[in-house]
């Protein structure tokens, strides 16, 4: 009589056959696995649309508006016996089957209409682009990526087949600024005037005189005179009162076309008109003439990619070794997230049939 081998096999049956619960471990597994295939196919979506704008095509976006998931564990055990009485003993004919399902249903949805435009083409607000820098975000990088122009003082812009150059005291303006901020001195605060929300700034009236003089530097290049002590933020590219800082920002296409222009594209796609020669090269001595996001291209897929997608038969990648371009890029998201990208997650319709 062997039993020992047989006892083993129906304790495992056994063990399989108890496993009914699969919820509470599948959590930590599935939020974290979510949660990074969401995350990198969103950067390579945005990253994708960079691309098609350099070439002239039409950004598309898709949404992920819910995801839900079921599973369906069934287990079952049979063992079938058989006993000869003659001398080999006698013998047992164990049996299982198992079933393991798992349907994620995922919904997508398209960026159209009404949202798209307010989400792509409506520029940021100013209140917006300072709680970024009250916030400890780099002042002079927000700034140039987000802005046109401040109180008439323009930023260098990516305008088709040319560049539009700064004006000369645009970036001493965003390096005073900056100085500035990385006191902690600068303030902002938003209060309601007559049923509309102000958003409000201020420089220290204590600083060192190194500050004093970015602080004057500001004002003068700005032309303001604060009013008690404040100055007040507002959309629009001329000034309108001495104390109102007119800030002429950008919407979330016009950033990403600005980001396109720096793209390292194939020589042969210029010299055949499919695209523009780019005028930014991440070896140009001036910060300013160096791309937003370094962003290279070719044949074959990078091998050491912080975010890489393939267009018309050539890759194009973010190299992960690049520090600043992959934070000028998380940048580039954050900034997707307050102009209110994608549409509203839709709550999930969930069925439980009675059994």
């Amino acid at each position: 009589m062997r039993h020992g081998p047989l006892l083993a096999v129906i304790g495992a049956l056994l063990v399989v056959a108890s496993c009914t619960s699969i919820g509470p471990g599948s959590v930590r597994r599935d939020r974290l696995d979510y949660v990074g295939a969401v995350a990198d196919s969103w950067k390579y979506q945005t990253l994708l649309n960079i691309v098609r704008l350099r070439y002239g095509d039409t950004p598309v976006f898709l949404d992920v508006s819910s995801l839900i998931n079921s599973y369906t564990l069934q287990a079952q055990v049979m063992v079938n016996g058989e006993v000869i009485t003659d001398t080999t003993g006698s013998f047992v004919n164990p049996g299982a089957s198992a079933s393991y399902t798992d349907k994620p249903t995922i919904s997508y949805t398209p960026l159209t209409g009404d949202k798209f435009a307010k989400s792509l083409l409506h520029p940021l607000t100013p209140g917006t682009i300072f709680s970024l820098i009250q916030a400890g975000y780099p002042a002079d990088f927000v700034l140039r990526v987000t802005v046109r122009a401040i109180n008439g003082v323009y930023n260098r812009a990516n305008e088709g087949a040319q560049v539009q150059p700064a004006d000369p005291e645009f970036y001493p303006l965003l390096a005073a600024i900056r100085r500035i901020q990385r006191t902690g001195a600068l303030g902002l605060r938003v209060e309601k005037q007559q049923g509309e929300e102000i958003t409000l700034m201020s420089f220290p009236s204590r600083s060192t005189p190194e500050i004093r003089r970015d602080i004057q530097f500001v004002y003068d290049t700005l032309k303001l005179k604060p009013k008690n002590g404040e100055i007040t933020l507002s959309f629009g590219a001329t000034q309108r009162a001495p104390n109102d800082i007119a800030v002429l920002s950008r919407s979330m296409i016009e950033i990403l076309i600005q980001i396109a222009g720096g793209i390292e594209v194939p020589a042969q796609d210029v010299g055949d008109g499919r695209t523009l020669t780019s005028f930014e090269v991440p070896q140009a001595a001036a910060p300013e003439d160096r791309p937003i996001v370094a962003i290279h291209s070719a044949a074959d897929r990078p091998s050491s990619a912080y975010a890489a997608v393939k267009y018309r038969d050539t890759w194009y990648w973010i190299d992960d070794r690049d520090f600043a371009a992959k934070r000028a890029f998380t940048f580039l998201m954050l900034f997707f997230s307050l102009a209110e990208t994608g549409v509203p997650g839709q709550a999930p319709i969930l069925t439980i049939p009675a059994s």
